[in-house]
């Protein structure tokens, strides 16, 4: 372990059922304290059927105009219910919102698939390979034509037809979920960033944290793209140093909830998934430094929970970056002008 170079944040976008306004305004406002304290990226998970963010890209539009500095990330839209030419000019205008400070969350999954599968377009193949909507969606983020032949549009030029706005820079900002020796192969044969969760795909008998590096070398050994590789991993982080009694009860029991399902592999996948990280700081920074994910490239998204409250997620991020961050040889970015939103005190 030589250090954590890179560091951002990861929401769920929770919100009430009753007031989904609240709870996706609450998390512009912490991508916001996030940029502030530092952070090197903020990003939104995008999840169906659920109190959650189903729409990432539409919740980035809002953050581009909340945020400065901070890089936004998709974490991550699931290929399996998109168009991929039409993802890609969503992509472009968000990127062109941001003014470059976009990152290209996908991956090639279709999460709850048995139940929306009915509801797409009755033309969709249910047999077409994800890797093949991969490979369409990076042509069209590429801006590659689509005819030889012009075409007319209302601005009166003749033009040939491709993606707009196209941003050439986007394709190298373009990170694949991988949880499994196909995806982290894939994405290094095609020159992609990796992201990987606090779960994964059996590796043998190999622990959750043995099987993660596993992945990470074989990523990098298989890498053949132009730009640098690039690794980033998710961890749970419950840092109890500043939580007030009751934030400690529900951290305790959120993660002693979720602890059985770590100590043997689950589902046909037999997936591996690691503990939450909880505990002081000192505890938490040990942990951190025996992970063998971690190796000086390897950037961290704290992972943040489901459906806990606003004071609970900026105290959390406080204190990953004031007292564990450090210690882990991380720098953060430079203060932003935005005042820090005085959430919880």
């Amino acid at each position: 372990m030589t250090g954590i170079f890179r560091a951002g944040i990861i929401s769920p976008g929770s919100y009430s059922a009753h007031n989904p306004y609240q709870g996706l305004n609450d998390t512009l406002d912490l991508f916001r304290i996030a940029e502030d304290i530092g952070y090197q990226t903020a990003g939104i998970r995008q999840r169906h059927l659920e109190w959650g963010s189903s729409s990432a890209l539409t919740f980035l539009a809002a953050a581009t105009q909340r945020t400065k500095a901070i890089t936004l990330e998709t974490n991550i839209v699931p290929l399996g219910y998109e168009n991929p030419f039409r993802l890609a000019e969503d992509f472009s205008t968000v990127a062109a919102l941001s003014l470059g400070r976009l990152a290209v969350g996908i991956s090639t999954s279709a999460p709850h698939q048995e139940l929306l599968t009915p509801l797409n377009r009755t033309d969709v193949s249910p047999f077409t390979d994800s890797y093949e909507l991969i490979e369409r969606f990076l042509e069209a983020l590429q801006g590659k034509p689509l005819s030889e032949e012009l075409i007319t549009t209302p601005y009166g030029t003749l033009h040939a037809p491709s993606i707009h706005p196209h941003i050439p820079e986007l394709i190298n900002s373009v990170w694949l979920g991988a949880g499994s020796d196909r995806s982290t192969t894939w994405a290094a044969q095609h020159g992609l960033a990796i992201s990987l969760g606090n779960l994964t795909n059996a590796v043998g008998d190999l622990s959750f944290e043995e099987a993660q590096r596993a992945r990470i070398d074989l990523y990098y050994q298989e890498f053949k793209g132009e730009n640098a590789p690039r690794v980033a991993v998710e961890r749970v982080i419950l840092p109890l140093d500043s939580a007030n009694i009751e934030q400690t009860k529900h951290y305790q029991e959120f993660a002693a909830a979720r602890n059985e399902r770590t100590k043997q592999p689950q589902g046909e996948r037999k997936t591996v998934i690691q503990p939450d990280l909880i505990g002081s700081s000192d505890e938490i920074i040990e942990q951190l430094k025996n992970d063998p994910s971690f190796d000086g490239r390897t950037e961290l998204r704290i992972a943040l929970p489901y459906a806990f409250d606003q004071q609970e997620y900026v105290q959390i991020i406080r204190d990953i970056a004031d007292l564990i961050l450090p210690a882990l040889d991380w720098k953060s970015d430079a203060k932003q002008s935005w005042a820090l939103e005085t959430v919880g005190g």
